[in-house]
């Protein structure tokens, strides 16, 4: 281990205790997927002041962040991710007023979800069954049937790359489809704010399951995927061919690419957008089968499907 190793690892120590931020740490345990390669540095956060004091404390020493949550919608590299990566993987959920619930960025959506029908506030109940937390949801603004996660946000706690905090309101994070501006400006997200309206809870448990029925009957779960991986063509901007419902999976499928494999990466034949691990997989061969997808799509149909899936480290 090299004199840099030591002396950051010393640092590291002082600021958050003993073993606390790990040397060359395996990332595949944290992702949905189940590959990718070492983190540099890995840092499983409690708090939002842990991850303040970790993004200031990275940014005075130049030393790249990376933020991950519950390791859905993302693919790292094999050759793994340089710097720190922060997980901000678990919180707390309070009521603050009548119509307001805030969330902890690391709060599984589903564990949102439940808490909230279990005290009769509704407003979530369509995203049950929607993997990974509620930074991440916001960070792609998570769609369901046509509905947009940022519809219901009010406002977010973000910190910046230099570790300052600030308290925007959601109009403030450019939300769209499958898009936020958390996508380019390096920010995080630490807790969330959502509107909810008061209801009966057997009837929001009823709501709940009619969205985990359909994804259950439309979705292959039962395989190691990263949900989605791409986005659905915009007829405002792309040319849909007559017949085919606007759709990335639908133009995946009509291109043939149905059970299409590199390695033991698959396009499932439940779903064309979603690639599914069929076995021991490596992260550029799943790189490899995304690419020949897009590459088909476009040939057969002159649409450029557009990544929903996010790419972290080195391939």
């Amino acid at each position: 281990m090299n004199e840099n190793v030591v002396s950051l690892g010393k640092d590291f120590s002082q600021l958050f205790g003993q073993d606390r931020v790990r040397h060359s740490v395996g990332l595949s345990q944290f992702t949905s997927f189940g590959v990718g390669g070492n983190a540099d540095w890995f840092l499983d956060t409690c708090s939002f002041e842990e991850v303040v004091k970790a993004v200031q404390f990275s940014y005075e020493r130049h030393l790249p962040v990376t933020f991950l949550g519950g390791g859905t919608n993302v693919l790292i590299g094999e050759k793994g991710i340089r710097g720190l990566v922060i997980r901000i993987f678990r919180g707390e959920i309070s009521l603050q007023k009548t119509g307001v619930v805030r969330a902890s960025s690391g709060v599984t959506l589903n564990r949102l979800i439940r808490w909230m029908i279990k005290r009769g506030l509704g407003g979530l109940e369509m995203w049950a069954g929607t993997p990974g937390t509620v930074g991440g949801g916001i960070h792609g603004n998570a769609h369901f049937r046509g509905r947009l996660i940022g519809e219901r946000l009010l406002r977010v706690g973000l910190v910046s790359r230099a570790g300052a905090e600030r308290v925007v309101d959601a109009e403030a994070l450019d939300l769209s489809y499958d898009k936020s501006r958390l996508r380019e400006s390096g920010e995080a997200i630490l807790w969330a704010e959502f509107s909810c309206t008061n209801a009966s809870a057997s009837d929001l448990r009823f709501n709940a399951r009619k969205s985990l029925k359909f994804r259950k009957q439309t979705q292959p779960l039962a395989y190691p995927s990263a949900g989605c991986i791409f986005q659905n063509p915009q007829q405002s901007f792309d040319q849909i061919p007559a017949g085919i419902p606007c759709s990335a999976g639908a133009l995946i499928d009509k291109a043939g690419l149905k059970g299409s494999s590199v390695g033991n990466a698959l396009v499932s034949k439940v779903h064309g957008n979603f690639i599914v691990s069929a076995g021991v997989v490596k992260p550029s061969e799943i790189r490899e089968l995304i690419e020949e997808c897009r590459e088909r799509v476009s040939q057969k149909f002159g649409i450029t499907l557009r990544d929903e899936i996010i790419y972290l480290g080195e391939f």
